[in-house]
């Protein structure tokens, strides 16, 4: 009577195929988690508008509080996308509140007050925010001073600049036709505001996903010192981040201008709770662990419709500070989960 004895090969391939199962569930699992986190946020939102839609079906659930809605904060989603530039590099920029109400007043006193030509006055808005950007980062980067400190500083000193400029009153007198472009132009029933968002948002997409200064910032943020290492200019990249940060803060300046007709000299403060609110939160999803354009883009508008929402069911203006401020304390701990589990993405 003859036995049969597996082979060596056989034995091994018995033993491996449990392994081999057990690392097949364990990857699917964590696929399921990844996927979890990159749509929370997004079904999150659907549900925020769905609950809303069906408490107040006659003033949430209409087409003009949408398009009020995707229209009139678009200047926040702006705003938000500023601030992501730097914090992908690891950097902070404090200074884009007052950079937007410095372009704002810019606009209106030069425009408004002065006769400038409308684009003339835009250009220099413009490039008020791009110089602004250039001294946080001298400041920054040459001095080595931390980017929190620094933007903080220059943000309320330009408060300053823009209450000497306007002598601490709301300057009017903006010509209407930047009104036409930002606001009463209406593709599709939205305020085109919204679409210059989202152009921005997807060309950001572009730059941070497509592009080599893209990926340099995220290589900056993630280890500065690796990064240097490597052959990257840190110093200048994290220089340019910011100036590119100032540029947008002062285009949505523009469109602040553009939504109101007229420059308010503390309007853009109550912009920077929300917008770092926004940023953080957004880096929670599509992409978690990053920030990202599109996960800053939901997050804006999650937070939007939910104050929306509140303020029509008749809650407190107290409860807007409540929910921004809530919202931005959840999303700097699971901003800080995630950069323990990916310590390689978030800057």
């Amino acid at each position: 009577m003859t036995t049969d004895t597996p082979a060596p090969a056989e034995l091994t391939a018995a033993a491996s195929a449990p392994r081999r199962t057990a690392d097949a569930a364990g990857t699917a699992h964590v696929r399921w988690g990844t996927t979890a986190e990159r749509l929370a946020l997004p079904v999150g939102l659907l549900l925020l508008v769905a609950v809303f839609s069906i408490l107040r079906p006659q003033s949430f659930a209409t087409t003009d509080n949408a398009a009020a809605i995707l229209g009139s904060q678009a200047v926040l989603v702006v705003l938000s996308l500023a601030l992501i530039i730097p914090l992908r590099c690891g950097d902070f920029d404090l200074s884009v509140g007052g950079t937007l109400t410095l372009s704002t007043m810019l606009v209106a006193v030069l425009n408004g007050m002065h006769g400038w030509p409308l684009w003339a006055a835009i250009a220099a808005a413009l490039l008020a925010g791009a110089l602004v950007g250039a001294i946080n980062g001298f400041f920054v980067i040459v001095f080595g001073i931390n980017s929190f400190i620094v933007t903080l500083g220059l943000g309320t000193f330009l408060l300053g600049v823009v209450s000497w400029l306007s002598d601490n009153r709301i300057v009017a007198g903006i010509d209407p036709k930047l009104l036409d472009l930002v606001v009463l132009t209406r593709p599709l029933g939205v305020p085109i505001e919204f679409y210059y968002a989202l152009g921005l948002c997807l060309f950001l997409w572009f730059v941070f996903e497509r592009t080599l200064l893209g990926r340099r910032w995220l290589y900056v943020g993630a280890q500065r010192e690796v990064a240097r290492l490597s052959g990257i200019r840190v110093s200048a990249t994290r220089w340019g981040a910011l100036v590119w940060s100032g540029t947008i803060a002062a285009a949505a300046g523009v469109l602040y201008a553009g939504t109101t007709g007229s420059a308010d000299p503390r309007g853009g403060v109550a912009f920077l709770l929300p917008a770092f609110a926004a940023a953080f939160l957004g880096g929670t999803c599509v992409q978690p662990g990053q920030f990202n354009p599109l996960g800053t883009v939901i997050a804006a508008y999650f937070l939007i419709v939910g104050i929306t929402g509140l303020q029509m069911m008749g809650a407190d203006p107290f409860v807007q500070d409540l929910f921004y401020g809530g919202a931005l304390v959840i999303a700097v701990s699971l901003s800080q989960l995630l950069r323990g589990r990916r310590p390689q993405e978030l800057g």
